[in-house]
């Protein structure tokens, strides 16, 4: 399976709709769109992972890094995570809370809750 990433912008937030595999061929996709994102000068992003079917280390790596660099600029993370009780409960879900690096990050059952301002992430 090939990877994905659509860009599209959504009340202020820029969201990286992202499908497919996230592993060690694919990760480096994910982090130059991340990229180009905030050299565009933008600090609120939104990653949807909601259709990511496998993530592996390089996967979570990207996601740390750029967690990292959103903080780094003084911007904003949002991932898009099927809740872990969910019948579609995502792989990157399950993957995070089992290394224990879901807490780390605000997740949101959908986009459109992700880019509400008013709306809380989900619990760890």
């Amino acid at each position: 399976m090939t990877l994905s990433v659509t860009l599209e912008e959504r009340d202020g937030w820029t969201a990286l709709l992202v499908s497919g595999e996230l592993d060690l061929v694919t990760s480096p996709t994910v982090r130059e769109h991340v990229h180009a994102v905030v050299a565009d000068g933008r600090r609120a992003l939104v990653l949807d992972l909601s259709e990511v079917r496998f993530c592996d280390s390089s996967g979570i790596g990207v996601l740390v890094a750029t967690r990292r660099l959103m903080r780094s600029c003084a911007g904003r993370l949002r991932l898009v995570l099927p809740a872990q009780g969910a019948p579609d409960g995502s792989h990157v879900n399950r993957v995070l809370a089992a290394l224990g690096l879901r807490r780390l990050f605000d997740v949101y059952p959908d986009l459109l809750t992700a880019a509400d301002e008013s709306a809380s992430p989900l619990s760890a």
